[in-house]
């Protein structure tokens, strides 16, 4: 299989790898010139009235609150002296928790160079709430004919400092936005998590840099100049008999009875209650073994939060607990749970260029099946590779991106082979790309299943009589990322 893949300078995965370090080597400088802290303050930081208008208007939940109105007010009085307008004005927000000993003391750091109120720590300030009372204040300022408001609500990025959980969050409530008609700022990461595969996706390397100090003013430059691109995101759907208790993660929503997609007819019973839950992901969704093991691992590190010391210890624990839940050496026949994925699942897809649904062979030795929207997994490996034209064309595949459409589905076979695949020795077992695709899992002598959606897992009840589905189809809207690549 590596004769598919076209080898690439470096290998991704060894790119991303040294992103961080090029990072900090290079990180007081952009283009060879020093970044002076008054000049970034001058380019990111907000006219005071707006920053504390903003603030006023998240703490009383009201974009009408009179401290806002006095606020506006005063910058509009007679014999005020105009507010200076930034040219890259920036919000942050921080996971203060995220990143072991830097969280804070990074916190601390961006305040200090853009002001207080232009940080929201996601303890205290939650994104909806920026949404829904800080970007409406300046939206009701610039409604009421303040052009510095409306200059910079139109050139307002936002800075996410955080693992892949903490953006997607961040992305899913800026994404409500769209709905509204409304512009969409674009997003720049600060990788303060243990995977970091959006951050590496977009050129913002894969963990927090050494000589973070002075990388930050280099980072924060970038993001308020850089250009953009687009992300696609995924929405699932999960339908399952009613009845059954499911501990959902935090990505998946308890929703009203949802219909399946009605150009694809069911194939026997439905039951007659269904629960329905909802979520959103931008990196990949999967099934199988290696959920297995994610779930067993949270739920340790959970018990035992002394062992979570950081990134690097976290990768330890993981690929240690990874040798204890039978992906390398217990027999497949000692418990069903171990099993081919075939013997439980149906796959369904809409192909590339193709608008109906087509059912396809789900490979007898796999026992991990995940859908990936990124050309980054696990730490910035890439198991779908980077294949050759002439065997894109004969599996009608077309060359993957973040923004083409499709996820690319592809198969682990068990620990060894997917050892090999996260070295970048070899590539996953390459099964479909989609547009669109229904995952339908019937119980039998299983009695559940894993789940994972961007490193969330959860265990997934099975029912012998029916069937449980997962519809996962594409977002209307695309997310805007800053691409510091």
């Amino acid at each position: 299989m590596s004769s598919l893949v076209v080898p690439t300078r470096g290998g991704s995965s060894t790119a991303s790898g040294r992103s961080s370090i090029i990072d900090s080597i290079r990180g007081c400088t952009f283009s060879g010139v020093m970044i002076h802290k008054e000049e970034l303050k001058k380019k990111i930081m907000m006219p005071e009235y707006l920053r504390l208008a903003m603030k006023e208007a998240i703490q009383a939940k009201d974009v009408e609150a009179d401290t806002v109105t006095q606020l506006y007010e005063t910058a509009r009085a007679s014999g005020a002296e105009p507010p200076q307008l930034p040219e890259s004005p920036l919000v942050v927000f921080i996971n203060s928790k995220s990143g072991g000993r830097h969280g804070p003391k990074l916190k601390a750091r961006l305040q200090a160079l853009m002001g207080e109120e232009q940080v929201f720590d996601l303890s205290s300030v939650k994104p909806h709430e920026f949404v829904q009372y800080g970007l409406a204040c300046l939206e009701k300022f610039a409604s009421l004919g303040d052009s510095c408001a409306k200059e910079t609500r139109e050139k307002l990025r936002v800075v996410v400092a955080g693992g892949d959980g903490t953006v997607g969050w961040v992305l899913g409530c800026l994404g409500e936005l769209n709905k509204q008609g409304l512009p969409v700022p674009p997003t720049g990461i600060i990788p303060l998590g243990t995977g970091n595969d959006l951050s590496r996706s977009f050129g913002w390397g894969g963990s927090f840099p050494f000589n973070w100090k002075s990388a930050i003013k280099r980072t924060l430059d970038r993001i308020g100049n850089d250009p953009t691109r687009c992300l696609d995101s995924w929405h699932v759907l999960v339908t399952m008999p009613a009845g059954a208790d499911m501990e959902t993660p935090y990505s998946l929503k308890a929703t009203e009875e949802t219909p399946l997609d009605q150009e694809l007819e069911v194939e026997g019973e439905l039951p007659e209650k269904v629960s329905c839950y909802q979520g959103v992901f931008y990196n990949y969704f999967s099934i199988g073994m290696d959920a297995r093991v994610a779930y067993g691992f949270h739920h340790l590190r959970n018990k035992k939060p002394y062992l979570a010391q950081g990134p690097i210890s976290n990768k330890l624990i993981y690929s240690g607990y990874s040798c204890t839940q039978g992906w390398f050496c217990t027999p497949c026949t000692s418990d069903p749970g171990l099993r081919g994925l075939n013997n439980i699942l149906r796959i369904y897809i809409k192909k590339v260029n193709c608008s109906g649904w087509e059912q396809i062979p789900v490979p007898s030795s796999v026992r991990a099946i995940v859908a990936l929207n990124l050309p980054s997994y696990g730490s910035g490996r890439n198991p779908w590779g980077h294949l050759k034209p002439e065997y894109l064309e004969k599996r009608g595949f077309v060359d993957a991106h973040a923004d083409d459409g499709f996820l690319e589905i592809f198969g682990l076979k068990q620990g060894w082979h997917a050892s090999m695949v996260m070295v970048d020795l070899i590539s996953a077992k390459h099964i479909a790309q989609a547009m669109a695709i229904r995952f339908e899992l019937r119980g039998g002598a299983w009695k559940k299943a894993y789940m994972q959606m961007d490193g969330e897992p959860w265990k997934q009840p099975m029912n012998k009589e029916f069937s449980t589905f997962i519809e996962v189809k594409r977002v209307p809207f695309r997310s805007i990322m800053v691409n510091g690549q």
